[in-house]
């Protein structure tokens, strides 16, 4: 189910980049964990794919490195973004020779605050995000209200795709298995993850939200932001099989010691 069925071109590239860090505390990261501080990486990734360059979030906004007060308000105080304007995704993708108007598509995996730095930032790529997702990330809970930065996705001109849940689960963005979507609620309703197959590393599974930390993963822990539990619980427990039918490299979404691990853009990149 899910096995790449064609030849590779391997003119694909990984790369794995970084709009700063957030400072904030455990228990908002490790629910009903310690007050203590703790500080998370905020990733983003870029795909050199010979059909059209592809973006997966994109990080936090360039507008946070500006004036984060501003753009982001109260959610401050519990999640304090520490970023260089220099990180946001535009310049980052330059740094690797990426045209930004060559960029075909923006997966976004869900539309928390820092996930979209990259939203109508590449003039012409179709946004793709799951329907579910779209449409309460202008209607959230009060609990979630504050991860939603409405200026960030309520743009004019953005081209959207939107994917639809369990129907469209496993969704193949070229149809040559180096990119799938996979539907993973929980952290938010619409999340999704990323499973890549790459020429020579194989498969990469990018969980983004729905594990938060490699201890999200190994079902130690739930996030300090949900949903639901239980669709988070099962989100992970699917990944975790799809992970192991693949054999796949698993890069969480905030983990601190699990991201220093990883090749990090512009230097390096996965192929």
């Amino acid at each position: 189910m899910y096995e790449n069925t064609i030849s590779f071109n391997t003119n694909i590239k990984l790369y794995m980049f970084q709009t700063g860090i957030l400072k904030t505390k455990l228990k908002y990261i490790k629910m009903n964990q310690s007050n203590e501080d703790f500080e998370i990486p905020v990733p983003w990734f870029l795909i050199k794919h010979p059909e059209g360059d592809v973006v997966i979030d994109g990080g936090n906004a360039i507008e946070v490195a500006i004036d984060k007060h501003s753009h982001w308000g109260d959610v401050v105080a519990a999640y304090d973004p520490l970023m260089q304007k220099s990180e946001n995704c535009i310049d980052q993708a330059k740094s690797v020779g990426i045209n930004i108007s060559d960029v075909r598509y923006l997966i976004q995996s869900h539309l928390h605050l820092d996930h979209t730095g990259g939203i109508g930032r590449f003039p012409n790529a179709t946004h793709i995000v799951q329907r579910l997702e779209y449409d309460y990330a202008y209607n959230p809970d009060w609990f979630a209200s504050a991860a939603y930065i409405r200026k960030d996705f309520d743009k004019p001109n953005i081209e959207w795709k939107f994917l639809n849940d369990k129907k469209t689960d496993f969704f193949d963005l070229y149809g040559d298995g180096v990119i799938k979507i996979i539907f993973t609620p929980g952290h938010a309703p619409g999340h999704q993850s990323i499973l890549l197959n790459l020429p020579k590393t194989g498969h990469v599974l990018l969980t983004i939200d729905a594990a938060y930390t490699m201890d999200h993963w190994n079902n130690k822990c739930l996030p300090g932001l949900l949903h639901s539990s239980s669709d988070a619980a099962k989100s992970v427990t699917k990944l975790r099989k799809i992970a192991k039918e693949n054999k796949a490299i698993i890069v969480t979404g905030h983990d601190p010691d699990a991201w220093a691990t990883f090749k990090k853009a512009p230097t390096f990149y996965y192929e």
